[in-house]
């Protein structure tokens, strides 16, 4: 079942031909169900939604009726519009009607696309998408994209507009207020294809639709940047002029707002002569890299090690960053053992000392290829200032093993790292050390011991980013430790240094943190799709708000039996209890252990309880809270 709302608000069932809706309060219960996204949306509410102004003295009467001709309506598919409790919810339906657990909501109600995928083809399930939430999962995908692919992909997402956002819903103001955010994403998607037109060399092809865009929308910067360019792209400097004095007037004089100063920037480029930007920053970096082609040429280890470095500085600039970092990483790596150099390959793997702050690997197959051939390299004659960095990558890539092979290479990194002298190599063997530091629960002081030598490393040598990491260190094991002021003022002190050395991904765990602490995860859950970090996005959203209908993702086997216990299913959670694996050695061991404990307890499985409590005890005095993520309060609470 597909639900279209980029238009009218339709639904087509799975041969793709359109449901027939009966009227207009039918459309509009479906409309506000789907942005409901899969929360409950109580009767009054949907009766104070349908006629904000004066609802008829039988409008419940009347909901029910709508939502009783809707699932008629809907056919095979009926099962997709649950009651729960006083209200409704659009949910993925498994067999017999019944909501089908995790597959077609996530963290806090948000559809997951591939959830949605993966219950289709279970059998009994009725799955479904929405256009719109398509359209944003694939612009966010589109900006991790190299341009070529990333105009493609766009272009296929507009095509999915059929007019205005819930076009015949005008009267509604839920659903306006959903209409303007749709539609200024669609703006952005518009902009997007046309840089990537201009990345590509394909700016006359991008010319027509921005001249058109601007006129819609004179008030959007970034349209009239896009116009000029791409004609100062095509050689046409004059009417590139044109634009900017156009798009100055606009602005400055009927809309009253300062042009701001990529719009000043492209107009003093132009002015100068330049046929696109080639002043200030853009410029240094435009005449460095030629001049950098020009005189390095083709010397291939030289520009291998260069381009370790651009990547270190890529991947700390945010999620498209990371993502793309990442890719080339492996690229470069692969690069340099082709040449059959250990000592090149132990530098290109070695000099991409990027912090690492979470302990679940983004891509598991990717982080054993980079260890894989950091011990192949290890199997050369190589000198300590290469071993200690091999070692110490070994020990980052190893994130949530809790293997002695990584605890041995984070402890050879530090040795070699401190006999060294080297300031900047000892904080990357830290960073190994902290992520094997989580081979029991209960050592949170450790934890605490090694960000706060980073930190102080960092302010001694001036390593922004080291400091950072030290910090966000902290404000993990200040957590765990129920230090929750102290936690506070490192990650605030986190917040600072991202203002002032632009680290984006730093505000993804001081917003999420400071979810923990209020239990509003709203904001911080808005930051992750574009972080770049798939092994902190999947399943700990559900995990940290305890939405049972979630995408646990990776923390499945934990929330299973909870799930199964509120489903009144107790056979099953006892066997899903006595199943349990040990949790894996990273920051949610705690929690997961407490978890554990709760599920045993629940199911009266003593022996599961036992094997909790072992594990516990070290961590009597803590708050497993130690991910700086999500809280379930003192460990001391489940061990009593």
């Amino acid at each position: 079942m597909e639900f279209g709302v980029l238009g009218p608000v339709v639904a087509w069932d799975e041969a793709g031909s359109r449901v027939a809706l009966r009227g207009p309060r039918h459309r509009a219960v479906l409309a506000r169900l789907i942005v409901a996204r899969g929360a409950v949306v109580p009767l009054e509410r949907l009766v104070d939604d349908l006629w904000p102004v004066a609802p008829p003295p039988r409008a419940v009467g009347s909901v029910r009726t709508f939502v009783s001709d809707l699932r008629r309506a809907l056919g095979p598919a009926r099962g997709l519009v649950v009651t729960e409790g006083p209200g409704y919810a659009l949910r993925t339906a498994g067999p017999g009607g019944a909501p089908a657990s995790g597959a077609a909501t996530s963290a806090g109600g948000a559809t997951d696309a591939a959830a949605t995928d993966a219950a289709a083809t279970d059998a009994g399930v009725v799955a479904f998408g929405v256009d719109a939430w398509r359209f944003e999962a694939a612009v966010e995908a589109a900006a991790t994209l190299a341009s070529e692919a990333r105009l493609g992909r766009l272009l296929e997402a507009l095509g999915w507009w059929r007019g205005p956002a819930f076009a015949d819903l005008d009267d509604q103001d839920w659903a306006l207020g959903e209409r303007r955010r749709l539609a200024e994403l669609r703006l952005h998607a518009v902009e997007a294809v046309a840089d990537a037109r201009v990345r590509i060399g394909r700016a006359a092809e991008a010319v027509a639709d921005l001249d058109a865009h601007v006129a819609a929308h004179p008030w959007r910067e970034e349209g009239w940047r896009l116009l000029a360019l791409a004609l100062a792209s095509g050689g046409r400097r004059g009417d590139a002029l044109e634009v900017l004095r156009r798009a100055h007037v606009q602005l400055g004089e009927q809309l009253g707002i300062e042009p701001g100063e990529p719009l000043r920037a492209l107009q003093r480029d132009l002015l100068h002569g330049a046929d696109a930007p080639a002043s200030g920053v853009d410029a240094v970096w435009a005449r460095a890299a030629a001049a950098y082609d020009r005189e390095v040429g083709a010397r291939a280890r030289v520009r291998l090690e260069s381009t370790v470095g651009l990547l270190r500085g890529l991947a700390v600039t945010g999620g498209g960053g990371l993502t793309e970092a990442r890719t080339h990483r492996l690229a470069a790596i692969a690069a340099a053992e082709e040449l059959d150099d250990p000592l090149l390959t132990a530098r290109v793997i070695g000099a991409y000392d990027v912090p690492a702050i979470w302990t679940r690997s983004d891509d598991p197959e990717h982080a054993a290829t980079i260890v894989a051939a950091a011990r192949r390299a290890l199997d050369a004659d190589l000198p300590d200032a290469s071993r200690a960095p091999l070692l110490a990558t070994i020990a980052l890539e190893s994130r949530g093993a809790g293997t002695r092979a990584a605890a041995d290479a984070a402890r050879e990194a530090e040795r070699l790292a401190r006999e060294l002298d080297d300031p900047a190599l000892l904080a990357f063997a830290l960073n190994g050390v902290w992520m094997q530091s989580f081979e029991r629960c209960g050592l949170a002081p450790r934890r605490d011991a090694i960000g706060a030598e980073l930190v102080a490393l960092a302010t001694r040598h001036e390593l922004a980013s080291v400091e950072v990491l030290g910090h966000l260190i902290r404000m993990q094991a200040r957590g765990a430790l129920g230090d929750f002021a102290g936690a506070d003022g490192h990650a605030a002190a986190a917040d600072r240094l991202d203002a002032r050395h632009e680290r984006p991904l730093v505000a993804v765990f001081t917003s999420l943190y400071r979810a923990m602490r209020t239990g509003d995860y709203r904001d911080a859950a808005a930051l992750l799709p574009d972080a770049g970090m798939p092994g902190v996005e999947r399943g700990l959203l559900a995990l940290a708000t305890w939405n049972l209908d979630g995408d646990f993702g990776p923390y499945g086997p934990w929330a299973r039996p909870h799930v199964l216990l509120a489903r009144g299913e107790r056979g099953r959670a006892a066997a899903a209890v006595r199943a349990l694996p040990d949790p894996p050695a990273d920051l949610l061991l705690e929690a997961l252990w407490c978890l554990t404990a709760k599920a045993a307890a629940a199911v009266g499985d003593e022996h599961t309880l036992r094997r909790a409590r072992a594990h516990l005890e070290p961590a009597r005095d803590e708050h497993a809270a130690g991910s700086g993520v999500l809280t379930l309060g003192p460990v001391a609470d489940y061990l009593d």
